[in-house]
């Protein structure tokens, strides 16, 4: 071998040696890079509003460090819809408080609010202690249950585990938020009446008029029934004129005992015969006083669920 070629062959090998170092330490630094990358913990830049967008003077514009943390709405009073364990409550005004950096706002929900809602206050510890007008911190109280406002669609969604959930029947309605009605006079009334001419003479007139009148005084309901009738033929002498009572009664309902109390004129409930007319007093059991679920067959299933789940019953597969 010459002495060009041996002095190139040297020089080739050298440069081989130090692209292999480099190499090999360009590695090691992407190694010990992913590694402490992998350690780092999760950051995102925070959200800033720059307050001169909107205005020359920053003092002029409102206070915008709320939506810094994602915060949709101010604390104030909103109406939404409730809906506790995704059924349908109520449409009422809430107030809505500021809460921590992660709840955002919180509804501000008094301990008869959430009882007529379902909730059995005598279950969750430190609730009968608090003021009637005061807030219930739910999230906090209640163990597992959420409150989460669908601003969209200006629905509060409540959550709470059925154990700290009273017993009642589907569409069970609260009897303190029964509402007898106004009181008010009320007349209803229908009228018909004809004319029959003949051509060889003998006209007729018929008319008949049905009121049927009330007054409402609290929870009392005072009805009545009368017809009048007016027949007139040329045929026959004079006419008749005719006032007819049919019934009036007075009725209440009785709500402790899920009856219905009637005084005056009234009829006996046909379920096994046929009912008969009576003047008298009758208390009578109100079938509407009742959940939807137990007026009919009714059948009870106790169990007990791990987590929020949603449970199925049918019947031969239906």
């Amino acid at each position: 071998m010459s002495y060009l070629n041996l002095r190139l062959y040297q020089r080739n090998t050298q440069c081989l040696h130090i692209r292999k170092h480099r190499l090999a330490g360009f590695f090691v630094r992407l190694v010990v890079a992913c590694a402490f990358a992998a350690q780092a913990p999760l950051s995102s830049a925070d959200l800033y509003f720059n307050p001169r967008f909107l205005a020359d003077d920053p003092q002029a514009v409102a206070d915008l460090s709320r939506f810094e943390n994602g915060q949709e709405l101010p604390p104030g009073t909103y109406r939404v819809d409730i809906y506790l364990n995704n059924g349908y409550m109520a449409t009422r005004d809430v107030t809505f408080n500021t809460g921590d950096s992660e709840q955002g706002i919180v509804p501000c929900l008094t301990r008869a609010q959430l009882a007529s809602m379902g909730l059995n206050t005598a279950s969750v510890a430190g609730m009968n202690l608090l003021a009637d007008d005061a807030c219930v911190p739910l999230t906090t109280m209640v163990q597992d249950a959420t409150a989460h406002l669908d601003v969209g669609q200006q629905r509060l969604n409540l959550t709470i585990p059925q154990a700290f959930m009273s017993n009642r029947a589907r569409g069970y309605i609260p009897p303190e938020l029964w509402d007898p009605g106004i009181n008010a006079g009320l007349l209803n009334y229908n009228f018909s009446g004809n004319s029959v001419q003949n051509r060889i003479g003998g006209n007729s007139h018929y008319a008949y008029l049905n009121l049927q009148s009330g007054l409402n005084i609290g929870a009392w309901r005072l009805r009545d029934n009368t017809t009048w009738s007016y027949n007139s033929s040329d045929s026959s002498s004079g006419s008749k004129n005719k006032w007819q009572h049919i019934n009036t009664w007075l009725e209440r309902d009785i709500i402790p005992l899920r009856s219905r109390l009637t005084l005056g004129d009234g009829y006996t409930q046909g379920d096994i015969f046929d009912g008969i007319n009576f003047r008298g007093a009758q208390l009578a059991s109100d079938d509407n006083m009742l959940p939807d679920s137990q007026r009919g067959f009714a059948p009870v299933i106790h169990g007990i669920a791990r987590g929020t789940a949603q449970v199925t019953i049918k019947q031969k597969w239906v």
